[in-house]
């Protein structure tokens, strides 16, 4: 592990019972990463069946201490990856 492939926290993905709302802090952000087209999440390579199953899940965000959607989490610099059913998380101050 060094350079960019270095990471700080491995957190486990979590799931809601059923889909949740994009607030719309999250879509802001996913805005502002160039992830929403048209008003519509739209991440490039990503199929709408994954990102409905995106939708229905958290993570314990380790630099926030507090529960959030994986949208948000995914739009986040600090993502490194997604592996497995957890997050490699970089830990930078935000």
């Amino acid at each position: 592990m060094s350079g960019s492939d270095s990471f700080k926290y491995e957190v486990e993905i979590q799931k809601f019972e059923k889909p949740q709302r994009i607030s719309r802090e999250t879509k802001k952000i996913l805005d502002d990463a160039g992830m929403v087209i048209n008003g519509k999440v739209n991440i490039k390579g990503v199929s709408v069946k994954m990102l409905n199953r995106m939708k229905s899940e958290y993570v314990p965000c380790p630099v926030l201490n507090e529960e959030v959607m994986f949208l948000k989490c995914f739009a986040c610099r600090n993502f490194q990856s997604r592996v497995r059913g957890k997050v490699l998380c970089k830990g930078d101050p935000l």
